[in-house]
């Protein structure tokens, strides 16, 4: 099951024959699509609700009637890639045998998907912080906080001496790093380091550094 916010290659083009809230979705991911791809370009600061609304096909009735201002929709945009996120991030932990492997699938599933969609990666890791560090603070919480699960699921111990948060900001950074050198299609090789950085602070460096296999 694919969990996905939409495109702007989505039909975007209503008939008679599509229900209105499918209609009202369409819109909707439209402008997420156009919000992403516009600060990727030009940055949350330069982009204008003009620029919106173009790149989306919509007027700019259409856009207040989903958004209270460019402000309101970046946080939408953003909300809306999160919950993708942990969507990918879910379905790949499903059978996985011990917390380790589920950390393994989680990372390879999200790498894959913040290399699919740069636009929306970049405005999650690159430009949020300009705009609000909240934003990254509530996805590092997040992260820790199912990384700390996982492992009191697998009851294989508590953490060791890495602090989860720092971990998370090196991995962050590692990631930054490809999507500022326009290299987001390199992602899924961060794989065995990222999983170093998550199998860190549970299970120690030599054992990390065997499971993730660097």
């Amino acid at each position: 099951m694919r969990h996905e916010i939409g495109s702007l290659e989505e039909p975007g083009v209503l008939t008679p024959t599509v229900p209105l809230d499918i209609g009202v979705r369409s819109h909707r991911q439209r402008i997420l699509a156009a919000m992403a791809r516009s600060c990727a370009e030009k940055s949350f600061a330069a982009t204008t609700i003009g620029d919106i609304v173009k790149r989306a096909s919509i007027s700019r009735g259409t856009f207040y009637k989903h958004f209270k201002n460019k402000r309101d929709c970046f946080d939408a945009t953003a909300d809306a890639f999160l919950v993708e996120l942990e969507a990918v991030a879910s379905e790949a932990l499903t059978d996985a045998a011990s917390p380790t492997d589920a950390i393994d699938r989680a990372t390879a599933a999200v790498l894959e998907r913040l290399a699919a969609k740069p636009a929306y990666a970049d405005l999650l890791l690159v430009e949020a912080p300009n705009v609000d560090p909240a934003i990254v603070l509530r996805y590092r919480s997040i992260v820790v906080a199912a990384l700390d699960a996982l492992w009191r699921k697998g009851k294989e111990g508590k953490r060791a001496a890495a602090d989860p948060e720092l971990t998370f900001g090196r991995a962050k950074v590692l990631i930054v790093d490809h999507l500022a050198g326009g290299e987001a299609a390199r992602l899924p090789s961060l794989h065995s380091e990222l999983v170093y950085l998550a199998l860190l602070p549970y299970i120690g460096h030599d054992k990390a550094l065997k499971q993730a296999r660097l």
